[in-house]
């Protein structure tokens, strides 16, 4: 049900310029997904009212993806005056003027914040009489943060900068996690009264805890047990510990859910990847995009999957595959390239050094090794011999092959296409298919052989070869 009483507003105006790279910080990847959008997510899961996310840099390309993961969020565009405090103050004047609740303050950059620990803080908050409730943790190395200066009863005094701090005040290892949880009433009289006159010149919304606990009201800050859940990401470097924390946490949870996982050092899963029970996962794998792998299939070693369907019982062997669909029963690989649009049947086989591309390859068809089969169709029981190529691309369009059902195709047959080959007709090895093979028929274009007697000794003399055959002779 959603919570009529609380808002959410997504700090994502900053500029990020320590990722050093032409893609705005919050639209990096994370397990498959940019960074904001497991924010947007969390707060989706939170059901509240109204969600306000404050933009500014590269502001287009980060509402197109925060309209298409969170389209009911209001997008707000922070004005010349900087500072957090300027985007919440811009944040809750866009909320409706009937709303009076409470206001969570989150930052687009910190992507492993649960769900359950903000509604603890929620839930905390409600349960007593402060202005607001912040969360804080306790990190390894505290240097840089503000410090949590508590009172003698363990209430939060003051949040002290560490440029600001004193030495007995730096050796605190309680930190302000940047999670803010105001009363909206409190939070609109205290806005107010934030300033720019500062060393950076921007508005702070650190500013309100201090006018806060000035003015004599209770500020709660509520410890995280792990760090980790509020640590920002501001370079690649932190976004790639992120990235290992999550798929971490991604590897277990499968593995709980009855997924063998042999080493997940090596395995990665994508957060919007589906794997049912006694999967197994191989070494060196990647599940990314929206894969789908059913029961008892078993992928890798050294395996890529994007956005692929694999089928019950399905075996995916050192194989890059790209949007295709393995039947139940399917053997693919081991090093198989298969593009985007290729669809294989229940217990057919894409092989070894075999390339697919938008071809639908009938049940039970087999393609054993050394084929290109590109803008095909290939029926149900046929039997596609090594070297086989669909010559598709005549240098300006490409055209469609279709084989029929229960055909046997020869070692190093080329279909020139457009071209049609009937349902249980052969080809010989070495055919150049350039007109439709009629069902039953078989197709060859072999020349006679001619066997030129004495031709190594004449014009090869003292080589092996014509020593060899000068031997044999004898």
């Amino acid at each position: 049900m959603t919570d009529s009483k609380l808002a959410i507003v997504v700090l994502a105006a900053g500029q990020g310029t320590r990722m050093k790279s032409s893609t705005p910080k919050l639209l990096h990847q994370l397990a498959g997904i940019p960074i904001i959008g497991h924010v947007l997510a969390t707060a989706r899961t939170l059901d509240a009212a109204h969600v306000v996310t404050v933009v500014r840099h590269e502001r287009d390309r980060l509402a197109e993806v925060i309209s298409a993961d969170l389209p009911e969020s209001i997008i707000v565009d922070q004005d010349e005056i900087p500072g957090t405090g300027r985007a919440v103050e811009q944040a809750v004047a866009a909320l409706p003027a009937d709303f009076n609740g409470d206001v969570l303050v989150i930052n687009g950059d910190v992507p492993l914040l649960d769900a359950p620990t903000l509604a603890n803080q929620i839930a905390s908050h409600r349960a007593g009489t402060a202005a607001a409730t912040i969360l804080s943790c306790f990190p390894s190395d505290a240097t840089g943060y503000g410090r949590i200066v508590r009172t003698a009863d363990g209430h939060l005094d003051r949040i002290v900068e560490h440029k600001d701090a004193t030495e007995d005040e730096r050796a605190i290892g309680e930190i302000n996690a940047g999670v803010y949880l105001f009363g909206l009433a409190h939070l609109r009289a205290h806005l107010a009264a934030l300033s720019t006159d500062n060393a950076q010149g921007e508005k702070y919304i650190t500013d309100v805890i201090g006018h806060l606990r000035q003015t004599g009201e209770s500020v709660n800050a509520l410890p995280v047990a792990d760090s980790w859940v509020v640590e920002g990401i501001n370079d690649r470097a932190q976004l790639s510990d992120a990235a290992a924390k999550l798929n971490s946490l991604l590897v277990r949870g499968w593995q709980l859910a009855g997924v063998t996982v042999q080493d997940p050092a090596t395995t990665w899963i994508d957060v919007k990847a589906r794997l049912a029970e006694d999967v197994t996962l191989l070494p060196g794998t990647q599940i990314r995009g929206a894969t789908v792998i059913e029961r008892g299939a078993t992928v890798g070693p050294d395996t890529t999957l994007l956005d692929c369907e694999v089928g019950e019982g399905a075996r995916v062997n050192r194989t890059d595959a790209t949007l295709a669909v393995f039947g139940a029963g399917a053997s693919i690989g081991p090093f198989a390239y298969v593009r985007p649009g290729t669809e294989l049947g229940a217990h057919g086989k894409i092989g070894t050094f075999v390339e697919t591309k938008n071809a639908k390859i009938g049940e039970g068809t087999k393609l054993a090794h050394f084929n290109y089969v590109g803008d095909a169709e290939v029926g149900t029981g046929t039997n596609i011999g090594a070297g086989v190529i669909t010559a598709n691309y005549d240098g300006v369009n490409k055209h469609r092959t279709t084989i029929g059902s229960h055909s046997r195709v020869g070692t190093n047959t080329v279909f020139v296409a457009p071209v049609r080959m009937g349902d249980g007709a052969y080809t010989g090895a070495g055919t150049v298919v350039r007109k439709d093979v009629p069902a039953g028929s078989l197709a060859i274009t072999v020349a006679p052989q001619r066997n030129i007697e004495g031709w190594v000794t004449t014009n090869r003399p003292g080589t092996d070869a014509a020593r060899a055959a000068e031997e044999s002779g004898k």
